[in-house]
């Protein structure tokens, strides 16, 4: 972490709930019709922090989890101190409650609250030329071996018939300098990437730089992405033919991509349907673990990009291909996601798929809200979010939440305005 950059300063009386705050949760959980019609001792508002906390506390039993949230249950029960007391709930109780909520009221929060964090006077590095940079990709990850998730989800195939275990595929769009899951959506495993991926292009706007790599590529692809008014930059293979309709000063060239339909000279030149792209080719010396003893005869590895970023002198080649390596920081989010907020735990709790998808937004949100508390860190002591440790900060989270409750005893905070 930065120099007297602490997440303690922001848990005051409520992590979670800073947030999502429980006024809005109650709204989405009336929305969906979800809510709990009376006062109980597992309410539905509190089955949305269960379904976060279990993210942080992945290795936890469900009862354990419940525990750790259970001090911000207090006030319902008109109990303004619990004295060290825990409540005594079964896990059979929390299975009940968690089958009830279902998925769709965390994935409507999800939508609602993970909005861009980074504001661009304050930091810069989060913008390329006034656009804010995110990224979008996909991956997979296992889920329980059971029958329903196998039907839903689906094996990946391996040489010996299939893997140990069926698994999901997700996708993400993160804004790159802060690593905040701004949209997320789950499929099955087989499902191609793109079908993955569609639902997050709503979350793009005007006023964004959008990084992807070869997977989105194709004429619908392009077509689709740039009617958000989101601005492009992604990677294609570099033995696509991308033939010279005007080159430009700076070494890069504008073509025209047509859809696949269209293939011969004649149809293009026939066709109106062409979108005009700029496409950026160069190499990387000693890129991929190559070194000087690196053979003199074998070329440098090459790159070739797209982009709806047309103008030389205001988006020069280099900076563009300086700019590209950002995406790398979704890869950053999908290791904090997989390796430092599950831990050792390889495979998701959930049975069901309908509980495989609460449970991935729930870890969606986790991620979020230790991203955001970072971000209030970073803003509050003048260092980037990149210098702080995700790592440090969820085990300093976890350590407090027990104390703070998932929600105030008392009159509900309200989180603070994100831009």
């Amino acid at each position: 972490m930065g120099t007297g950059a602490r997440l303690s300063d922001y848990l005051s009386a409520s992590l979670l709930a800073q947030v999502y705050p429980a006024p809005l949760i109650n709204a989405i959980l009336d929305q969906h019709e979800r809510n709990s019609q009376r006062i109980r001792s597992l309410p539905a508002v509190s089955g949305v922090y269960f379904c976060m906390a279990l993210s942080l506390y992945p290795d936890v039993a469900y009862e354990q989890v419940f525990d750790v949230i259970a001090q911000g249950l207090s006030w319902m029960q008109g109990n303004r101190s619990l004295n060290g007391a825990a409540f005594t709930i079964r896990k059979s109780s929390i299975s009940e409650m968690r089958t009830k909520l279902g998925y769709q009221p965390l994935q409507s929060l999800a939508a609602q609250s993970c909005v861009p964090l980074a504001d661009p006077k304050r930091h810069p590095d989060a913008f390329y030329n006034g656009l804010r940079l995110v990224a979008i990709d996909g991956s997979n990850f296992e889920v329980p071996d059971e029958v329903d998730n196998v039907k839903t989800f689906g094996y990946p195939g391996s040489r010996t018939g299939h893997a140990g275990y069926p698994q999901a595929q997700c996708a993400i769009l993160v804004e790159c300098a802060t690593h905040a899951i701004l949209a997320a959506n789950i499929d099955a495993y087989r499902v191609s990437e793109w079908t993955v991926c569609q639902p997050l292009l709503s979350h793009l706007a005007p006023g964004m730089l959008c990084l992807a790599d070869r997977g989105f590529n194709g004429y619908n692809h392009w077509q689709a992405t740039t009617a958000t008014g989101a601005e492009l930059l992604w990677r294609c293979p570099v033995n696509r033919k991308l033939p010279v309709s005007k080159a430009l000063s700076d070494g890069s060239y504008l073509s025209l991509i047509y859809p696949r339909r269209i293939s011969s000279g004649k149809q293009r030149l026939a066709s109106d349907s062409g979108i005009t792209v700029r496409v950026i080719d160069y190499t990387l010396p000693n890129a991929n673990g190559a070194s000087e003893s690196q053979s003199a005869s074998e070329p440098p590895p090459r790159y070739r990009l797209l982009t709806t970023l047309l103008d030389e002198l205001s988006a020069p080649a280099l900076a563009l291909a300086t700019l590209y390596h950002e995406r790398w920081e979704i890869e950053g989010a999908f290791d904090e996601l997989k390796t430092h907020l599950l831990q050792r735990r390889r495979v998701l709790r959930s049975k069901t798929p309908d509980l495989v998808r609460q449970e991935f937004y729930g870890w969606v949100l986790a991620h979020y809200a230790v991203r955001w508390l970072m971000y209030q860190a970073a803003t509050e002591h003048k260092v980037t979010a990149r210098s702080l440790s995700f790592t440090a900060n969820v085990a300093l989270l976890k350590r407090a939440q027990p104390q703070s409750g998932a929600f105030p005893p008392g009159k509900t905070q309200k989180a603070k305005a994100l831009d």
